[in-house]
């Protein structure tokens, strides 16, 4: 059983990361104490060898970020990043952006974004760009709401809607399965894995 005083910190890209992180941490039968960087990921990237030597005692730390196009392992690129994790860190990589874990449970996400779930990837780590592939899901939506918060205007020059984190954040907290998106998402697999081993350790 989780002490109810345990502490975990955070660090992560930006606010979709950010509630994605919560909601592992609430399944995993714990909570975040509190989240630093939101500042885009080579800010976190730049912090991490300070949180890396933060993590050698108590509290726990998480840091999650994209792998984006930086490399086609994550676990390659973590141990370039992070080759002597402390004992009390998580480094996470999502392949290839934390879009993929909401794609992987597709039944959700369909149902959210109102659109048949044959239209949801079947393997959404192999997508080149998974937040494009959300925008682009979301502009077939039968719920206008959805395609006016999600989808760019056309000429904005934007590569997401208006309110397109708002609505994905409130996926996350409300309607989100990690237990199922982990059977079509390994790099959430693992980061579920390596937060249960994290608090083993207490």
């Amino acid at each position: 059983m989780i002490a109810p005083d345990t502490v975990i910190l955070a660090a992560v890209e930006g606010p979709i990361d950010e509630a994605v992180l919560r909601r592992l941490a609430q399944h995993v039968g714990t909570d975040l104490r509190s989240v630093f960087g939101k500042q885009g990921k080579p800010s976190v990237l730049r912090s991490l060898h300070g949180y890396n030597l933060a993590a050698h005692r108590p509290p726990l730390w998480v840091v999650l970020v994209d792998l984006d196009r930086d490399a086609d392992c994550a676990p390659l690129v973590v141990s370039q990043w992070l080759p002597d994790p402390a004992p009390y860190m998580c480094f996470r990589v999502a392949v290839r952006a934390v879009e993929a874990w909401l794609l992987a449970d597709r039944e959700q996400i369909a149902r959210f974004l109102s659109i048949p779930v044959s239209q949801i990837p079947t393997d959404p780590e192999s997508l080149a760009d998974p937040k494009r592939t959300l925008v682009d899901l979301a502009g077939r939506s039968r719920r206008r709401a959805i395609r006016q918060d999600m989808v760019p205007r056309p000429a904005s020059g934007r590569a997401v809607g208006p309110a397109y984190a708002s609505r994905i954040i409130e996926f996350v907290h409300g309607d989100w399965r990690p237990e199922s998106a982990m059977t079509r998402a390994d790099s959430l697999r693992r980061s579920i894995l390596c937060l249960n081993r994290l608090l083993s350790r207490l």
